[in-house]
């Protein structure tokens, strides 16, 4: 392949790693391990210095952000001769031509009140146009694959479907003699956004009165996300935690000594949170909504995650049957093993080719 004309759009190395960062890091570790002259361009901001090193990321311009990826980097693009750019993280620079563009989903389009509105309206303006004028369109399931044709009318053969698989971080951390400082909980991970429904979540928790098993709900506050009252629904009860953002390390741990791991989102372009208590051995409750049952297959309970009384179902049934935590545990090892980061990496590669063929 000829990796001088192909450059990494790295601006993700400046933000807190959660499930798009992610997708991003993890697919750009193989991609140096296969290509090992592979450019990495980002801000010049200090963010994670080891991934730095690792993927040894070259530093340009004097903007953050969006400014960066709108004007910096398409300029020196421009100025070494307009490789191909891959943008891993849904936005791309909207003046450059050259690119192939990875859309996780379409939630801001599919319900705008999820998000805040400035946020909103910046992904209604760029998304539609920068999926128009990409050379490809990469995505995480065959779920926002549709939902990409449907909502911005792209033709199919234009969009790949690369999953998501699961960090080496969690599953090499995740030994069964570390413990976690919580005893007896459910686990639940992701932001604080609306569309992981953690009011019914919580509401269904409250409603079964489990005094000896309390919820823990790890994420990070988002700004973008809509919902500024979530945080006070979780501080009403002394057997919710909620934890904020935590290392890998910690969450391998939260995983493999959770009770049982439930995710009873409306609306996912993927869903890895479920596939990493999957291979942490944890029994999995989700939502039969979006791409998550094409994801979990049958090493998941689903849940209809607008019936509240379901969730509570579901949760109460996982919790009180040992004969099913085990099944679930056993489909669930099985199950992550369709997904690698290596095999989603030499995925991308392939479709790099066909574009640099062109």
């Amino acid at each position: 392949m000829r990796t001088k004309k192909v450059v990494i759009n790295s601006r993700f190395l400046t933000q807190e790693i959660t499930g798009v960062q992610r997708y991003a890091v993890e697919i750009s570790k193989q991609l140096k391990k296969l290509h090992p002259d592979m450019k990495f361009i980002a801000p010049e901001e200090n963010f994670h210095k080891d991934l730095k090193r690792e993927l040894n990321v070259i530093t340009i311009g004097k903007n953050t952000g969006h400014l960066w990826e709108q004007i910096d980097l398409p300029f020196y693009l421009r100025r070494i001769g307009n490789p191909l750019l891959i943008n891993l993280c849904n936005t791309a620079p909207l003046f450059y031509a050259n690119q192939i563009i990875t859309i996780f989903d379409l939630s801001f389009l599919r319900n705008p009140r999820w998000f805040l509105r400035s946020f909103y309206l910046y992904y209604k303006f760029l998304i539609p146009r920068i999926a128009r004028e990409a050379s490809k369109i990469i995505t995480i399931s065959e779920f926002s694959k549709k939902e990409i044709m449907c909502l911005l009318n792209v033709p199919e053969d234009k969009i790949h479907v690369i999953y998501c698989a699961i960090s080496e971080n969690v599953i090499n951390l995740s030994s069964p003699e570390v413990y976690s400082k919580y005893a007896n909980y459910i686990l639940s991970v992701s932001s604080l956004d609306p569309r992981k429904n953690f009011k019914n979540l919580i509401m269904a928790y409250n409603r079964l009165k489990l005094s000896e098993t309390r919820l823990v709900i790890v994420g990070s506050e988002n700004k973008v996300f809509a919902d500024s009252k979530l945080r006070n629904i979780i501080n009403t009860s002394k057997d919710i935690i909620f934890t904020g953002y935590v290392s890998d390390e910690e969450l391998a741990v939260l995983y493999k000594n959770a009770k049982l791991f439930v995710y009873p989102s409306l609306y996912e372009g993927f869903g890895l949170p479920p596939l990493e208590g999957m291979a942490c051995g944890c029994p999995v409750v989700v939502s039969n909504a979006a791409s998550l049952p094409e994801v979990c297959g049958d090493a998941a309970y689903y849940v209809d995650p607008y019936d509240i009384d379901d969730i509570a179902k579901g949760i109460y049934e996982v919790l009180t049957d040992d004969k099913l935590q085990h099944e679930l545990r056993q489909k669930g090892l099985e199950r992550v093993k369709l997904f690698s980061w290596k095999e989603s990496a030499e995925k991308l590669l392939s479709v790099i080719q066909e574009v640099l063929d062109g």
